[in-house]
């Protein structure tokens, strides 16, 4: 039996269609030094391809 990364499933979720989709670190300390544009880029989610996304989905093969 394999057991679910539960360290990765706090970060990533898997889309209906299989796709992994994450959000980047860094936008919650520390945010005066950081432009505008920056905060928004880092606050919208992502999608991972390729060996990352694969990776990913083996951390967690229950979600």
């Amino acid at each position: 039996m394999m057991k679910t990364k539960k360290s990765a499933a706090k970060r990533i979720k898997i889309t209906a269609r299989g796709k992994v989709k994450h959000w980047s670190p860094g936008k919650s300390h520390l945010n005066r030094k950081k432009d505008r544009k920056r905060l928004r880029r880092l606050k919208k989610a992502k999608v991972l391809t390729g060996q990352q996304a694969h990776n990913y989905k083996l951390l967690v093969p229950y979600m």
